[in-house]
């Protein structure tokens, strides 16, 4: 149920035989029953996630919850944002406030992205269509992971041609699959550019995840077997040639997390359009920093790479505020990973339009007119 069916596919030599077609065990409440209350009375990303916290499985918690080791990481992405206060102006006109943007040359309702969340189903049987559908109607962008568990094809048929996607690309060992699914990708009009990430050569040590796994008996956790078959060796030179060899979109590199590398990775514009400030949501080095510290890192010894790609950012996202300040310092735009799956996991697409509803309403975006 929750992975794509080309898996199948891609192991056909280890096959073993047929299994006796049945339902599988569904791991959701019945859609209905998806949330003890409702979704309007959810005010933010917080409350939201608690109530996903309550109808998801064990195994599916523990993927999205975890962490690397003590989640120092994690819980300083959102923690930095408090650190940093507001100077609001005043006796300046409010009465509107345009959210919309540029992104890579394409108009996005929000500057806002859906970060890539891998295997979406283990939280709605929608799956990552799911956060489509919630995007569409805020006309916010969404990066399709590289683990998704649904085929790219599928995520974007239903969109309509202004709704505007991104693929990650975690490149692979057997680099045949890599460029297997780049071609699959480069035929697909709506996936506008590719994210080649960076911060995960290999899976953190997410103990929750493997506490989960051990106490489930099962042969590995969810990360370890999503991660089976990444290259970790990956360098600026041989894999920026050789993903322009198999791809003409623009490439986006996340996962970046000193200015030095925010300058050589400017080094490689035009080629390169934008880069993603990210720790991997703390999941991949613990007390790696905030992707808000390197951001500001990049104003103080860097400034001109602004000026060279497009800057963004994610990780720690929870309140609108944090997003304005990300977007004050110099971020173009700015994504939500765990959140966006704990809306779709409280109430499916209805609960992913509640998240970014929570997010980035226009009481708390009036901030920007202030602080601008």
């Amino acid at each position: 149920m929750i992975h794509p069916p080309e898996t199948l596919k891609e192991i056909e030599q280890l096959r073993l035989g047929l299994v006796e077609a049945q339902e599988p065990p569904s791991t959701h409440s019945k859609p209905e029953r998806i949330t003890q209350a409702p979704l309007s009375t959810l005010l933010n990303v917080d409350e939201i996630e608690a109530a996903a916290t309550k109808v998801i499985s064990k195994r599916a918690w523990g993927y999205y919850f975890s962490a690397a080791d003590d989640k120092i990481s994690k819980y300083l992405n959102t923690q930095a944002y408090r650190s940093i206060l507001f100077r609001p102006r005043v006796f300046v006109d409010c009465r509107t406030c345009e959210l919309g943007t540029n992104l890579l040359g394409h108009k996005v309702g929000l500057p806002i992205f859906v970060s890539p969340t891998a295997m979406a189903r283990l939280g709605h049987p929608t799956g990552e269509t799911g956060i489509a559908e919630g995007c569409r109607s805020f006309r916010a962008l969404q990066i399709i992971a590289n683990n998704s568990s649904l085929p790219p094809e599928e995520v974007v048929a239903n969109a309509p041609p202004t709704q505007i996607f991104g693929w990650q690309l975690y490149v692979q060992l057997n680099r045949k699959l890599s460029e297997s699914m780049l071609a699959r990708v480069n035929r697909l009009d709506q996936i506008k550019f590719v994210v080649l990430t960076l911060d995960a050569p290999v899976s953190g040590k997410r103990e929750d995840d493997e506490r989960i796994n051990i106490q489930a008996n099962a042969t590995a956790s969810v990360s370890t077997q999503l991660f089976a078959g990444t290259d970790p060796s990956l360098t600026w030179v041989d894999t920026l040639q050789w993903l322009s060899q198999h791809t003409t979109k623009p490439i986006v590199l996340k996962g970046i997390q000193t200015h030095e590398d925010a300058v050589l990775a400017a080094q490689y514009a035009p080629f390169v359009k934008g880069i993603v400030l990210s720790n991997h949501g703390g999941r991949s080095l613990d007390t790696a920093p905030p992707a808000v510290h390197t951001l500001l890192e990049l104003r103080r010894y860097c400034p001109d790479v602004f000026d060279k790609v497009e800057v963004w950012v994610d990780g720690g996202i929870r309140r609108g505020t944090d997003a304005v300040k990300a977007l004050c310092l110099g971020a173009k735009a700015v994504g939500i990973g765990r959140p966006a799956f704990w809306g779709l996991a409280a109430g499916g697409v209805e609960g992913v339009e509640r998240t970014l509803q929570s997010l980035f309403s226009s009481k708390i975006w009036i901030s920007i007119v202030l602080l601008t």
